[in-house]
């Protein structure tokens, strides 16, 4: 090839390349997707565990969404107060109190309180207990397996089973909300972290059932409802329940509770 050849070439070279640069700076430009400063202001302020336990796909969804408008400050379970202050400071707003709040395993049926059907070596996984005959070995339908799925999928390692139920660290709970998520029983639910009384069974079975199952199980008694003073209990379909607005934590149901259904937390 000649030297004009190889000029001429790179002299092509040289505008095509000078041509593209200018394209894609001016598509550049063009085309800038706007960012809202406080939304990076916001993310950092996130604790960044992108459990999704406020709704959104990552700390990133929800700083967006706040910014947006569509979320709340104080959105993030695990940040709490100081970080919903820290991100109302950033977006010129009053931070709305939060309420804190942790998990409860609505079970205490241990392998000492409660009677098992049969032996069972198979896969150590709560959600493949509907495969299994009578849905594990538990007598009780409504109690807590005891596998740990929830302990699996929590991020923060709040929760682990001990004689064969779920148990959770209060202290180290984010409320994120996966262990409710993961539990195939629906036994774990949020709850005020000032709570001060919880019921620890989840069974709707009428009383001489739950009693062949569980030492402890509620038998929906009514005695509770009877001598809370504060009308903060119910019961429904052999069940109690409280009302944790009402509940002034005196301990009077807990007291009375024949099967010790109730607990003090």
């Amino acid at each position: 090839m000649s030297i004009t050849g190889i000029c001429a070439a790179t002299v092509v070279v040289g505008a095509v390349g000078i041509f593209v640069g200018l394209f894609l700076g001016a598509a550049g430009i063009k085309f800038k997707v706007e960012t809202d400063e406080r939304e990076e202001a916001v993310l950092n302020a996130l604790p960044g565990n992108n459990c999704g336990g406020c709704g959104y796909a990552g700390c990133s969804g929800l700083a967006a969404a706040i910014v947006k408008g569509e979320a709340a400050v104080n959105a993030c379970p695990v940040g709490g107060d100081p970080v919903g202050k820290k991100i109302a400071s950033i977006m010129g707003v009053e931070a709305e109190s939060t309420v804190r709040r942790t998990a409860y395993v609505a079970c205490q049926g241990n392998c000492d309180r409660a009677k098992a059907d049969y032996d069972y070596s198979g896969a150590q996984d709560c959600r493949l207990m509907s495969f299994v005959p009578a849905g594990g070995p538990k007598s009780c339908r409504s109690g807590c397996l005891g596998f740990g799925t929830c302990a699996k999928v929590c991020p923060f390692g709040a929760i682990h089973v001990e004689k064969g139920v779920a148990v959770v660290d209060r202290e180290a709970c984010k409320a994120c909300g996966k262990c409710v998520e993961a539990c195939p029983q629906h036994l774990i639910s949020l709850i005020p972290y000032d709570a001060k009384l919880a019921v620890a069974c989840s069974s709707a079975d009428k009383g001489p059932v739950t009693m062949k199952a569980c030492e402890t199980g509620c038998i929906g008694c009514g005695i509770c409802v009877k001598s809370c003073p504060a009308q903060a209990i119910s019961v429904t379909d052999f069940h109690a329940a409280i009302d944790q607005e009402k509940c002034t934590g005196c301990g009077t149901c807990a007291e009375k509770c024949p099967k010790k259904a109730i607990v003090t937390l």
